[in-house]
């Protein structure tokens, strides 16, 4: 009887297991050091740096807020928009949340602006103007377009990501990890400019769906991410992305014969991890989702930190889930900063 191509490769998916996956005898930090290696290799990192060029197009004050508008070169020749958030009254740096959008429209989503049809349900139907509640707990806030999203690459009926996908494959890199320096990039730049607002030391990465992958990848590389908070992305790969069509952004070449995704996460600990998903999620569904937090549990626990990371369930589907998630976030940072 002919089987599938899709059903086969499912099937040796699941029969193989991740060659790199902690097997908890040799020294945890020693993986960590290996497992991190072959992370950026995988991803075609690091690239180049270069001069940030640094430009601020505007700054605005608001009543709740002071925004500055600005661009920054990550590579040669590739420029990123950010916007930067300050709570209004601010006399002391505060934590800084990075902010990503998933595949919607551009970051204007997380700003929780409108600005093509349909904008006003994705914002309040999902919690996914993150900058703005970001600056509601009493943290600075930066938003950062993503490539092929928005202005970087994205049209008015949302991503692109297809042909730039495929052409990074060709040339050995890959958009998560385009995204993930990007990440890095803009830290520098936090650091950099605007040493006086923030608190270098409690940054924070947060995004649901694709910037919720985003997160997770980068706080697997990036140890200045103190705290974690990626939203309906970490799922097992036979469950999720390995098992239904999922955007091209997602994939990275022969991952999966090294890591699941769970696996990964002891590349964040010991620092703070929050997993959030929703109980009705098709895409990320909740049991490849709790398969995942239960690896990363135990990762915690061999890293000497079995409290700092959580699992959030939210009550409906592919979505965030601000009321949820920020409290256990918030007690996380509030705890750290007294220390």
């Amino acid at each position: 009887m002919l089987k599938m191509p899709h059903q086969h490769n499912l099937e040796l998916m699941k029969a193989m297991k991740p060659s790199m996956a902690y097997d908890y005898k040799e020294p945890f930090d020693v993986w960590q050091k290996r497992a991190a290696e072959k992370l950026n290799e995988l991803l075609g990192l690091p690239f180049k740096k270069c001069d940030d060029c640094f430009t601020i197009e505007y700054a605005k004050e608001y009543d709740d807020f002071t925004e500055t508008r600005f661009l920054f070169q990550s590579e040669e020749g590739y420029y990123v928009p950010c916007h930067f958030l300050v709570p209004a009254g601010t006399r002391t740096p505060l934590p800084v949340v990075i902010c990503l959008q998933g595949h919607s429209k551009g970051m204007h989503i997380s700003l929780g602006r409108p600005k093509y049809p349909g904008d006003e349900v994705t914002i309040t139907g999902g919690d996914r103007d993150f900058a703005i509640r970001a600056v509601k707990e009493g943290y600075c806030a930066l938003t950062i377009e993503q490539r092929n999203f928005g202005e970087c690459g994205g049209t008015e009926k949302g991503p692109d990501c297809y042909n730039s996908t495929m052409a990074a494959l060709l040339i050995g890199r890959t958009t998560i990890g385009e995204r993930v320096w990007d990440i890095q990039r803009a830290i520098d730049i936090l650091e950099k400019y605007f040493s006086q607002q923030i608190d270098k030391d409690n940054i924070i990465c947060m995004g649901n769906s694709g910037g919720g992958t985003a997160t997770f990848y980068a706080a697997c590389l990036e140890p200045r991410i103190k705290y974690a908070m990626p939203s309906c992305a970490v799922c097992t790969y036979e469950d999720s992305i390995g098992a239904m069509y999922h955007c091209s952004c997602n994939f990275i070449p022969n991952i999966r014969k090294y890591f699941d995704m769970g696996d990964l996460a002891g590349l964040i600990a010991p620092r703070y991890l929050v997993i959030v998903c929703g109980k009705d999620d098709k895409i990320f569904p909740l049991h490849g989702v709790q398969k995942s937090y239960e690896t990363a549990k135990a990762l915690y626990q061999a890293a000497g930190a079995p409290d700092n990371c959580k699992l959030v369930v939210g009550n409906e589907g592919h979505r965030f889930y601000a009321d949820d998630a920020w409290p256990v976030m918030h007690a996380f940072i509030r705890a750290n900063v007294q220390k």
